[in-house]
């Protein structure tokens, strides 16, 4: 086994990493399959240890820190490659431990025809904080509201759906019918009603930077002219993918977001299901989202080049499906504007130059 004095003698086809916390563990393979390599250091000694090392592809799983250590390998030189976790499964021999993740990264990495992760630039990670603190605040929110209506409840008052009806009227309920909420839940309900605020204002504060972030973003603008698409799911796609060079075609993005059916192949039947709900769960949710906000606007629909489609498909699907319809076709067009780098024109099916 080759020690760090003698690894300079060594050609490496590939190295896998398995990212810790503290220390990261090494296995690598010369061309012949042969490991030649099998270490573990600790997380500061990165770039010392792989100084010493010849260029090669180093391959790691997509997780915390990973592109981090991507942007590191390649300054140093290096071929890093991103991996998702599910490809490197099936690579993994005997009991789950580091080195053996390890070892089925490096073989998993030169495999011909794997789709990598793109590696990301530190501004679309900060992107992507800021809509992660964002989406967990409004969560938050969320379950402060149904708590105050359910401790409500239990007081026997119910206030109407919506949150700004419950917003409007909490306090005069607190106020008027005092004398049927003892003090202790009043005070609850009061710090929770709190709770709320600070988080509305938090929120506010991160959605006022992401739509600053827009308007000096050139992709963003060139996506926020789809129909449907705003400052938040503009900022989140190009967090998300930049500008999307890592798939081949809108077909391929609609897939990885989860939005066409799951097919199951027998006999040479093919078998559509439910769509897959592969990729990120968050992206895809928004892109339903915008769906929906376009058809509660039939007015406008000849407005756009897909216009057509809408109205004739409207009347033989049901709304979830139309709207996963066409959600898969709105990320179809968001690709197509940033692979193009061109802006949508709502009256036809082409881009046309920004």
């Amino acid at each position: 086994m080759a020690t760090i004095s003698k690894q300079n003698t060594f050609s490496f086809a590939s190295i896998g990493i398995d990212i810790g916390k503290e220390v990261f563990h090494l296995v690598g393979f010369d061309p012949d399959g042969k490991i030649v390599l099998r270490r573990k250091i600790k997380r500061l000694a990165l770039v010392s240890e792989f100084e010493k090392l010849p260029p090669c592809i180093i391959g790691m799983e997509a997780c915390l820190s990973a592109h981090f250590v991507s942007r590191t390998l390649r300054k140093l030189g290096h071929e890093p490659r991103i991996i998702p976790a599910i490809y490197v499964n099936p690579f993994v021999k005997g009991q789950k431990i580091d080195y053996n993740d390890a070892e089925a990264i490096a073989e998993a990495v030169v495999r011909p025809n794997l789709n990598f992760v793109t590696e990301k630039t530190q501004d679309q990670l900060d992107l992507q904080a800021l809509h992660r603190v964002r989406s967990r605040l409004v969560s938050r929110r969320t379950s402060t509201i149904n708590q105050i209506r359910a401790f409500l409840i239990e007081q026997g008052i119910t206030v109407r759906t919506g949150a700004h009806a419950l917003r409007n009227s909490l306090l005069a309920i607190l106020d008027n019918r005092a004398d049927e909420i003892s003090p202790r839940m009043n005070n609850l309900i009061i710090g929770l009603y709190e709770d709320w605020q600070r988080l509305d204002e938090r929120i506010e504060s991160i959605t006022d930077e992401i739509e600053v972030i827009s308007k000096h973003e050139e992709n963003c603008q060139r996506l926020m002219s789809v129909p449907g698409i705003g400052p938040i799911i503009s900022t989140a796609v190009v967090a998300a993918i930049g500008t999307g060079e890592a798939f081949g075609r809108g077909r391929d993005f609609g897939a990885w977001l989860g939005l066409v059916p799951r097919q199951y192949s027998t006999g040479g039947k093919p078998i559509l299901g439910r769509i897959s709900k592969r990729g990120s769960k968050y992206l895809r949710t928004l892109f339903i989202q915008a769906a929906h906000v376009i058809l509660m606007r039939p007015q406008n629909w000849q407005k756009f080049s897909f216009g057509p489609w809408l109205i004739e498909a409207a009347p033989r699907l049901h709304k979830n499906k139309l709207a996963t319809a066409l959600a898969n076709k709105l990320a179809r067009i968001a690709w197509s504007v940033l692979a193009h780098q061109q802006t949508f024109d709502a009256n036809r099916d082409e881009v046309t130059a920004l």
